[in-house]
């Protein structure tokens, strides 16, 4: 690549940061789902910030940044958004969402005010705000369309199984989305998250009333390591957690114990790549960028052969790897009927 080309390839890097926050406000103040409420005919930014409780000053400045970084036009006074942009921007069902990402990465780098002396002393912060796990949990509404739309299609014994009912657990369970989706989809099923994050079981546990399932899933504040009884489960589900765990091995062995025979363990996660060339794509540079907020807070992601060697170390059988076209990766071990 030549000079000018690199020059050009790097104010493109410099732009992409205003873009992250650019996207972070219209989905976090509902300017974007406004805009595409609007139709073809547009809003103006005084109407825009007048249906969002926003200010108008500020967005017109959005406005005119928007349209410049390409996410939305900005044509006589009217501001609209294209179908595709707005899908995958607000349609948090669908396995190509990234409103999540954006709000995550935002999110995350509120927090790097000390990655300099992380660098210098390679000390993590250990502790995120409230904030931040809320940002997972939207970042991990894509891993849900993920699952069900790729993870269920390479795996139809396991769907055809759920939908007969029996039981699961979902470790490390967030805010509990996974548990909302698997309910309303598989309606003979019973479900139990497993969460040691005071907030996150609070709002776990506020979604679970809310959408009027206490009946069928349980919130339990517990370590990963005591996911609950011997023979208790049909599956055992790990959602972007398995990594963030301090010892995966004795979390893998502890989900073992409580399957019943014929029960499964699944984990969907983002690999790390394992090779050099993995990282230069588009994906790897996201990839990249990710590791070194969980380095920051202390945790890491994986490489496949680490998943691997975790299940080996906790005694269980090799998994199946599945890498799915999202990017992701399944791991699949059944026990013994």
């Amino acid at each position: 690549m030549g000079h000018e080309d690199r020059f050009d390839d790097l104010i493109a890097s410099l732009g992409g940061f205003h873009r992250s926050w650019l996207v972070y406000l219209g989905i976090e103040l509902g300017l974007f789902a406004r805009v595409r409420d609007a139709g073809e005919a547009g809003i103006t930014p005084a109407e825009l910030a007048s249906a969002t409780g926003t200010s108008p000053e500020a967005v017109s400045a959005w406005s005119w940044a928007t349209d410049a970084h390409d996410l939305t036009r900005f044509d006589d006074g009217r501001l609209t958004i294209d179908h595709d942009t707005a899908q995958i921007l607000l349609d948090e069902g669908r396995s190509d969402f990234l409103g999540g990402q954006f709000v995550h990465a935002v999110v995350a780098s509120m927090d790097w005010g000390g990655m300099v002396e992380f660098f210098r002393d390679g000390t993590p912060i250990g502790e995120r705000p409230d904030r931040y796990r809320v940002a997972i949990e939207r970042l991990t509404r894509q891993d849900i369309a993920v699952f069900f739309e790729e993870v269920l299609a390479a795996l139809p014994q396991l769907a055809a199984e759920l939908s007969r009912g029996g039981r699961a657990v979902d470790v490390h369970c967030g805010g509990g989305r996974w548990l909302v989706a698997m309910a309303r989809r598989f309606p003979q099923l019973q479900l139990v998250g497993v969460e040691f994050e005071p907030d996150s079981v609070a709002r776990a546990r506020a979604t679970i009333e809310a959408e009027g399932l206490t009946d069928r899933i349980e919130i339990r504040a517990a370590r990963a390591t005591d996911p609950g009884h011997s023979a208790e489960y049909d599956l055992a589900y790990f959602q972007y957690a398995l990594h963030q765990l301090t010892d995966a091995p004795r979390v893998l062995a502890a989900a073992w114990a409580a399957l019943r025979p014929g029960g499964r363990i699944l984990v969907l996660d983002w690999p790390l790549p394992s090779a050099a060339d993995e990282f230069r794509t588009r994906h790897g540079e996201i990839i990249a960028g990710v590791q070194l907020d969980e380095l920051y807070q202390g945790t890491a992601l994986a490489t496949r052969e680490q998943f691997l060697a975790w299940f080996a170390d906790a005694g269980l059988p090799e998994p199946s790897a599945i890498d799915l076209p999202s990017g992701a990766s399944v791991f699949l071990a059944e026990r013994p009927a």
